[in-house]
């Protein structure tokens, strides 16, 4: 899923792009990824772009006068770019947005589809579209701590959880955890303040490295590649393969259609932590340790 990174070099990229064109058509080709009845879509064609923001994962475009057209990739969902307004195909297609200027293409990639757009009509309908989550770059230690230990939920749900911090999902979550090295599986009210000083330095040192290095890979482009998996990264997609801090094996567990890496060594003292279904199929046999591990292995 595009994350605060990526949706920022996108809103970035947008703005650049279309604040001052005319939104000439628009063109739904999938009419479940519209969820909105009023104001009538069509409304939206002939209005000129005022802004373009970020909603935490949402895409907000602002047409004067008053109309905002909010757009959630979710997990498979990209934009695309093109000058010469020319249709990428109808299988992934679920709108095109036609200006004066090129067309702006929403895809989404998969058989489901669960990218979204809200036609909304004013400030207020907009501000209620914003997640309840404290913003990461924005807020102060003091907010950050409140906000994660409000609720007692593992360090990954809260990172990742829209109504306690917006704009983060699974891969920079692993990231997150990883340069402050805390467990993925620690509870947030267990953490004591150099613990939630390290977690919320390393959450806006993560966010920030990576939005730079998205923009200077965009230039004055348009963002081509969005992928969870990255060149660089430290442990997310990396199972197996070496920690770049220490070199130990890269772990996973895995829980419905989302996968967690870790390094045990450099994050959980050592001890492996439980995938639902391989630790209950291997039972006893589930080397808990690094070391059991190791000698299995032998």
């Amino acid at each position: 899923m595009p994350e605060l990174p990526d949706i920022t070099v996108y809103v970035e990229r947008l703005g650049a792009l279309l604040v001052g064109a005319t939104l000439e058509t628009l063109r739904l080709c999938n009419p479940f990824f519209l969820r909105t009845v009023t104001p009538p879509w069509q409304s939206a064609q002939g209005r000129r772009v005022a802004a373009v923001t970020r909603l935490g994962k949402r895409i907000a475009l602002t047409l004067e006068p008053e109309l905002h057209l909010v757009v959630h990739l979710m997990k498979l969902g990209r934009l695309k770019w093109d000058t010469r307004r020319k249709s990428p195909g109808l299988k992934l297609l679920h709108a095109t947005l036609a200006f004066d200027r090129g067309a702006l293409h929403v895809i989404e990639i998969g058989p489901k589809k669960r990218a979204s757009l809200h036609v909304v009509a004013d400030a207020a309908a907009l501000a209620a579209m914003r997640p309840d989550g404290i913003e990461p770059l924005e807020c102060s230690l003091a907010a950050f701590s409140e906000a994660v230990h409000r609720e007692n939920h593992t360090l990954k749900r809260v990172l990742t959880d829209q109504r306690i911090i917006a704009g983060i999902g699974n891969a920079y979550s692993d990231e997150i955890l990883h340069a402050a090295r805390l467990s993925p599986v620690s509870l947030s009210q267990k953490l004591d303040a150099e613990a939630t000083a390290r977690l919320w330095q390393a959450t806006r040192e993560t966010l920030q490295r990576w939005t730079e290095q998205l923009r200077r890979e965009t230039g004055e482009g348009f963002p081509e590649h969005v992928t969870a998996f990255r060149e660089g990264m430290a442990v997310h997609g990396r199972h197996k393969q070496p920690c770049p801090v220490c070199g130990t094996a890269v772990e996973r567990i895995v829980y419905a259609d989302r996968e967690t890496n870790y390094c045990a060594r450099c994050q959980t003292g050592g001890r492996r932590l439980a995938d639902r279904a391989l630790s209950r199929l291997l039972g006893e046999d589930w080397p808990r340790t690094l070391e059991e591990l190791e000698e299995r292995r032998r």
